[in-house]
């Protein structure tokens, strides 16, 4: 097919008959794994992260994190309030128009804003496609929203592009906000309908409407009468998830920020270190390899821009504020029995992606607390909970438990039973 990575449907391509040959490749690859060499890379590779993640996509729907009440104080509040006007003479109005759809995300995929054709976000809604619903890669499979911000730059998604089945009757042309001060990722917008939406013109119109927003933040900033720090209500203490993820996710207050690789390995090691690291042992932490330490200056003086309030002093490095990490409370609820909780929260090894020393010995300790802990009790439930993902799957000593303690009338001991064969086959 011969498509740009940007472009969805280039000039002239027949939607027609490019949904038919989509419609082949994701049905190829849900039933056997194997891909058709003409997707898209874009797409494959968002398939496969979303795969590998645990995402069903003959089951999959958005999940609902955000009830009525904390979306409206999250909106009230979130650094890109000031942008929705731009967003709605640029963007909204005509999309109402044309029978379209236009979201706003923040920085973690949960959809803000949802607007535009009223019919069409009634049929929307039947997706989950409504605001406080999480369509972050993640946990939505692909999409251009939840893409966009996993690889941090314009996405276009045409239907079967789509991993879940019930979103491939839809297109969507998707672009990350910047935070016009740190760079950091705001959110992401979002122009949602038929395959019109993913024409060349559609991404086009999507930039310049970002590129409006993030100067109508920077001059909102400027105004004197506007305080230039993000708004003072919502979380008092900032957390930082770093399981399962490729980067650490920042929450402060009511702004959330997606961390780079590195600078999600130092966040993570300071909120571990109780007297702070020296940048001396940073480099050590990070790499086997010896690196400047004036290298290690540089990047957490990018960090410290990055982090906004969050004061991150030096001689040693060391956070000036608490920060509660995912980490810290798996433990803590391992500690005080809350077992399915830990399980629950356990989404995966500590940023799977890091080779940094520190943090690879950091992710081994955490995941065998998890699997001691479960082996020594006799939660089925909890025990299955972990067995079902990605990171539990073929772990035989788990299956092993699980069919110790599971009762042989239960609906899915000869399931187990079968799959403790086939794991003790291959280790075999």
């Amino acid at each position: 097919m011969g498509r740009s990575n940007d472009l969805a449907m280039p000039p002239g391509a027949d939607a027609a008959a490019l949904s038919r040959h989509l419609e082949a490749a994701h049905d190829q690859f849900v039933s056997t794994g194997q891909a058709d060499p003409a997707l898209r890379r874009l797409v494959l590779e968002s398939w496969q992260r979303s795969v590998d993640g645990g995402v069903d996509p003959e089951k999959l729907l958005a999940p609902i994190r955000l009830d009525d009440e904390s979306l409206v104080a999250i909106r009230d509040s979130h650094p890109l309030a000031p942008g929705m006007p731009v967003i709605r003479r640029l963007l909204v109005e005509s999309a109402a128009e044309a029978g379209l759809l236009v979201a706003v995300s923040d920085a973690a995929g949960q959809l803000l804003w949802v607007e535009g054709d009223a019919s069409l976000r009634a049929r929307a809604e039947g997706m989950h496609f409504l605001a406080g619903a999480d369509w972050s890669e993640a946990s939505a499979g692909t999409n251009a929203p939840g893409t966009a911000l996993a690889l941090d730059r314009p996405v276009q998604i045409f239907g079967p592009e789509h991993l879940a089945r019930q979103v491939t009757p839809w297109s969507c042309s998707a672009a990350p906000i910047h935070d016009p001060d740190t760079g950091a990722i705001l959110g992401v917008l979002d122009l949602t309908g038929g395959p019109e939406v993913a024409t060349p013109q559609s991404l086009t119109l999507v930039r310049a409407t970002v590129a409006a927003v993030e100067a109508e933040l920077r001059i909102h900033r400027l105004s004197p009468t506007v305080p230039a720090a993000v708004a003072t209500s919502g979380w008092s203490i900032p957390t930082l998830d770093v399981l399962g993820g490729h980067g650490a996710t920042l929450r402060h207050r009511t702004t959330t920020t997606r961390l780079s690789l590195r600078h999600s390995e130092i966040l993570l090691l300071l909120a571990e270190s109780a007297d702070g690291m020296t940048a001396a042992e940073l480099a050590v932490a990070l790499s086997e390899d010896e690196q400047a330490q004036v290298t290690i200056r540089a990047e957490l003086s990018r960090l410290r821009s990055a982090l906004g309030p969050i004061e991150l002093a030096s001689r040693p490095y060391r956070l000036g504020n608490a920060i509660s990490t995912d980490v810290t409370r798996v433990r803590d609820d391992l500690t005080t029995g809350l077992l399915r909780n830990a399980v629950a929260r356990y989404r995966g090894p500590i940023l799977p992606a890091s080779t940094a020393p520190a943090v690879e010995r950091l992710r081994d300790e955490i995941h065998m607390y998890v699997r001691s802990c479960l082996l020594a009790a006799d939660d089925a439930d909890a025990l299955l909970s972990f067995a079902d993902t990605p990171h539990g799957r073929d772990d035989f000593e788990i299956w092993e438990r699980i069919l110790a303690i599971l009762p042989p009338t239960s609906p899915r001991h000869a399931q187990v039973a079968a799959h403790v064969a086939r794991l003790d086959l291959d280790l075999g």
